[in-house]
């Protein structure tokens, strides 16, 4: 599965974006999917995912102000980002990860098999 992400860009504090990310290749029909922030170029910090049953889960950091979204059928993830902050600033990753039915779920953890190369985010103050 390959995964692409689009919809980054610069932004002025209190704005938004709609971040997406379309996988390809898939085969398989149920995915757990994350989004990722690439910290100071190397740490990762997960901020929101969501399993193949709609399940959602946020970081602290973006709770109430991010929400996450997935087209399953078609491997299609988005992030829509309100009230953005400076902080917020980052080269965010896709992830995902086939999900059959009660198996574990990485949520926010690293356990993704198929990453994304990323898209820039800048909010400036």
């Amino acid at each position: 599965v390959e995964l692409a992400e689009s919809g980054g860009g610069s932004v002025q504090a209190g704005g938004s974006l709609r971040l997406s990310c379309v996988g390809s290749g898939h085969q398989y029909t149920r995915y757990c999917m994350a989004w990722f922030r690439v910290r100071a170029g190397k740490e990762y910090e997960g901020i929101a995912s969501i399993d193949a049953d709609g399940n959602t889960d946020y970081a602290d950091s973006v709770k109430g102000r991010f929400t996450i979204s997935q087209d399953n059928s078609k491997v299609t993830l988005y992030l829509q980002m309100d009230s953005l902050k400076p902080e917020d600033s980052d080269m965010y990753k896709c992830a995902a990860i086939e999900c059959p039915p009660k198996a574990w779920v990485p949520g926010l953890g690293m356990g993704y098999s198929y990453w994304g190369q990323g898209t820039q985010v800048t909010v400036s103050s």
